[in-house]
């Protein structure tokens, strides 16, 4: 096989071609083996001699004989044929495989397809050169196997393309592959291929090409000239490519309740012109940012996130979730039956949470009447899908999460304003059992987030820690170097007041 170079032609058959190629054709109508073997001959010739234009025009030449003859099969193994001829032209196979993804809309039923396609992926295996025709006739494959509901066998085929690699493909049609890829991963139950996939794809490049408030005034006036039904030129921005690309890993950060990625995912989506002038997904965007941020476990980078997008986000869209979020950033206790009975009925009311099944009563120990609600109304359990039920599990559970942080919030702040404190009023504060309290403190202490010593016998919680050496030295240092300056000071006073004195007994 020609090694891809530009080689001038040691003879030109373009005369010969102009002449065999309609005689084969008229042949073709009665003879179409004899035709093909009168432009087999010719093509010999023409790719010995390294005439790129002649082997490109004979061999589509017999493929659009083959087509003609509507003989597939024949099709079939021209091409195989062809394409592995010794000293063969790449851009000539390049071409005739480019028309034969052409023909692939013309074959008569799903079979014929598929041969073709298998065939064309045959032909294009290992071959960088036609890197590109084979991921495109692989992913119609894979649309196929979707299409039959064999998500794993679709996933499979696509997913073995590394079109990252790919220098001659687009990077927009890279980025369309690997989302593809994540999904079908996702559909057929590979969440950590999906995870892996996903991170191939660079989050700079949905970085914003220009200021926020000049991109959504530019959407706006192009959706404007749309509706009157002017020509607008597509725009060359990558915002579904950025929308879909979040939404999965939104997905992926949530199965495995990584609530902190999911919130940071939403907050990228809020940077998008398209998200902000569309009021319903604007306010859809902000209520998921806020309920994942409150529902991740507490630290540094949540602390922040908590207190920014409070500071950020516009209070009139949401102003139930505000409110909500200013719970958080404050240093006051919040009492979960407030929580339940002032939000609860909206929170439940989406996606997100459930607390129609096995919540935990606070006052009583028992259990919310058992009633299910999937966001539209009433289910009876037994009729509910195997999905269903999952979701409705999720919801339950994050309903759950959103309890265990408002009670580990309290804790926080019962911390910061107590040093000493008996378990009977800690439990009393957070409205628990001593036993629960006693877990959700111990779970805290463990994860570091504050310090806090059990005197069972005695039933205390002592929340100071002891000082270590090193900042008893510090703190040892620093008094002695203010003590230090006192001690200067006072000597430049009774130094100036003995000048004083000396001058007064002068005059």
């Amino acid at each position: 096989m020609s090694d891809g170079r530009i080689i001038k032609p040691d003879r030109d058959f373009t005369k010969e071609v102009e002449k065999e190629v309609p005689e084969a054709q008229e042949l073709a109508k009665t003879d179409v083996p004899a035709a093909i073997e009168k432009l087999l001959a010719l093509e010999k010739l023409s790719r010995q001699a390294s005439d790129l234009a002649s082997t490109t025009q004979l061999l589509l030449a017999i493929v659009a004989i083959c087509r003609g003859a509507n003989d597939w099969r024949l099709l079939n193994e021209q091409v195989l044929q062809l394409s592995k001829k010794h000293g063969q032209l790449r851009q000539a196979i390049t071409k005739m495989v480019q028309v034969v993804m052409g023909l692939l809309k013309e074959t008569p039923d799903l079979d014929t397809k598929l041969s073709v396609i298998e065939m064309l992926r045959t032909v294009t295996e290992g071959k960088l050169f036609v890197e590109v025709e084979r991921a495109r006739v692989t992913r119609m494959l894979s649309d196929i196997k979707r299409s039959q509901n064999d998500m794993k066998g679709a996933a499979e085929v696509l997913c073995e393309l590394q079109v990252e690699t790919f220098g001659s493909m687009e990077r927009r049609e890279k980025t369309e592959f690997i989302l593809e890829q994540v999904s079908l991963s996702i559909r057929s139950g590979e969440w950590g291929q999906a995870a892996v996939l996903s991170r191939k794809i660079s989050p700079k490049y949905f970085a914003l090409k220009g200021p926020m408030a000049q991109l959504e005034n530019e959407l706006k006036e192009r959706r404007a000239r749309v509706e009157k039904g002017e020509a607008v030129s597509a725009p060359d921005d990558v915002t579904d490519l950025k929308l879909r690309f979040y939404s999965q890993r939104i997905r992926l950060a949530l199965h495995e309740n990584k609530y902190l990625e999911a919130a940071k995912h939403y907050h990228e989506m809020l940077n998008t012109p398209s998200v902000r002038i569309d009021d319903d997904v604007l306010r859809d965007t902000l209520q998921h940012m806020i309920y994942y941020v409150i529902l991740a476990p507490y630290d540094n980078e949540q602390s922040h996130l908590l207190h920014l997008f409070y500071q950020d986000i516009k209070h009139s869209w949401v102003p139930l979730e505000a409110r909500l979020l200013k719970l958080f950033t404050m240093t006051e206790l919040i009492q979960w039956p407030d929580i339940e009975s002032q939000y609860g009925p909206h929170l439940c009311s989406g996606e997100v949470f459930d607390s129609s099944v096995g919540t935990p009563d606070i006052g009583g120990g028992g259990t919310a009447t058992p009633t299910v609600k999937i966001n539209s109304g009433p289910i009876v359990m037994d009729k509910m899908t195997p999905d269903e039920l999952a979701i409705l599990k999720v919801q339950q559970h994050r309903w759950q999460d959103l309890r265990k942080r408002v009670i580990e919030h309290n804790v926080r702040v019962i911390a910061q304003y107590y040093t000493r404190i008996r378990l009977t009023r800690l439990a009393f504060l957070l409205g628990l059992g001593a036993d629960e309290s006693e877990k959700y403190l111990s779970a805290l202490v463990t994860a570091g987030t504050v310090y806090a010593r059990i005197d069972r016998p005695a039933g205390i919680v002592n929340f100071s820690s002891p000082s270590k050496p090193d900042d008893v030295l510090n703190g040892w240092r620093t008094n002695m170097k203010s003590l230090l300056g006192l001690l200067e000071r006072i000597d430049h006073l009774i130094t100036k007041e003995e000048m004083m004195g000396a001058l007064e007994k002068a005059k």
